[in-house]
């Protein structure tokens, strides 16, 4: 949740949350799916550090509902067994998380939900993990859990690519401005900017405010931020802004980490998914805010829809796709994620790559049609006029 969250907070789902949520709808389902199907008992773990209510004022479901739910459902399919853990430190939201948790408990669904600090469960909730799929989500509303604790545990304690270890994990850019314009100013709080020290692990980030608060200096410090992270903890880093408008500074990065091509690629379309959402949603509180008529509303003028984007995307796939069968005669798309999705990786979701392959197919620049039941597993294979071509000269 963003910082200050009050009781305002909680009466609905807003637009950053929207996008966040859309995203975690998305993107859990398929981590438990893919990693749940080769884990003992099918079991994977998930924790949410900063679990707030978990049910909005409006009946609509927060993060931890909505997890509570995939949980059930893929429980009673028997396709994943989900052991849960939530956290709250805040009084009257952690009282309503515990009768929103026991709700879905009282259904079958392990989980439990713990009154205090996300560093007090920590421990518990990696031996529960133990052999299993653990998968962290880390929203707070200001700064998280100290920098050396976090990859401590992710380079360490969960540094195998099996059983996997993913994260999410909110970077607030508001705290990081806050406390940036303290920075040299004689009103400075020293605590304060210890606080940010370690929550990023050293001072490294005053330099970038020696000469105030801008947004690129803002940026640097959570670009840095996801380098340190990414060669820290031996993961692949993907960092995603999110927005209350298409116009506004971003308000927090959602930070994503894996160490599998897979998780990398169901994470860019799941965001291409969220950010589908939060334009919808945009569109529609545009229109019933404007208080002048308007033939199309301004989100439709500002942003092309993602039909559009996408038409845009395939040639440019195709030729990254056309550009990896230079290097291999042939390939299994979903091990190249960035390579085929390149600029848009994130942007489009990933039909896209199934069109670029046809395109190629119709032009004559691979002998593979595109088709089969999973987009990540297609195999791109070289024409046949090439492969015979290059046969020729290899005999």
């Amino acid at each position: 949740m963003p910082r200050g969250a009050d009781d305002r907070y909680w009466e609905l789902p807003r637009l950053p949350s929207v996008f966040k949520h859309t995203l975690l709808d998305h993107y859990v389902p398929q981590f438990a799916g893919m990693t749940g199907s080769r884990s003992d008992a099918r079991r994977v773990v998930y924790l949410d550090g900063y679990a707030g209510r978990g049910r909005y004022d409006d009946g609509s479901p927060a993060s931890p509902e909505r997890i509570l739910r995939i949980a059930q459902h893929q429980g009673t399919k028997g396709t994943v067994a989900w052991t849960c853990f939530f956290v709250e430190a805040e009084d009257d939201s952690a009282a309503e998380l515990v009768q929103v948790v026991d709700e879905y408990v009282r259904q079958g669904v392990t989980a439990t939900a713990h009154h205090g600090d996300v560093l007090d469960v920590l421990d518990d909730v990696v031996r529960a993990a133990v052999g299993f799929p653990l998968f962290l989500f880390l929203d707070p509303c200001g700064l998280g859990i100290p920098y050396d604790r976090l990859v401590s545990l992710l380079r360490d304690k969960r540094r195998d690519r099996w059983p996997p270890t993913e994260i999410l994990l909110n970077f607030s850019l508001e705290a990081v401005r806050r406390i940036g314009g303290l920075v040299g100013s004689e009103y400075g709080s020293e605590k304060s900017m210890r606080r940010l020290d370690k929550a990023v692990g050293g001072d490294w980030w005053r330099r970038h405010f020696a000469l105030g608060v801008t947004d690129t200096a803002v940026e640097a410090v959570v670009t840095r931020f996801g380098e340190r992270l990414m060669a820290d903890s031996g993961m692949e880093i993907v960092s995603v802004p999110v927005r209350r408008a298409p116009k506004h500074k971003p308000l927090y990065h959602l930070l994503f980490g894996t160490r599998r091509q897979h998780g990398l690629w169901a994470f860019g379309d799941s965001v291409a998914w969220a950010m589908q959402a939060w334009w919808s949603t945009l569109d529609v509180q545009t229109t019933e805010e404007d208080p002048y008529p308007r033939l199309f509303p301004v989100t439709q003028v500002d942003r092309p829809s993602i039909e559009t984007v996408e038409a845009r995307a395939v040639p440019e796939v195709a030729g990254n796709l056309e550009d990896l069968l230079r290097e291999r005669p042939s390939f299994r798309v979903v091990d190249h994620t960035h390579r085929v999705f390149g600029a848009f990786y994130g942007q489009v979701r990933e039909r896209v790559v199934r069109d670029a392959i046809k395109l190629m197919y119709r032009d004559g620049r691979t002998a593979s049609d595109g088709k089969g039941p999973r987009i990540r597993n297609l195999v791109v294979v070289r024409p046949q006029a090439e492969i015979a071509r290059r046969s020729g000269i290899s005999s």
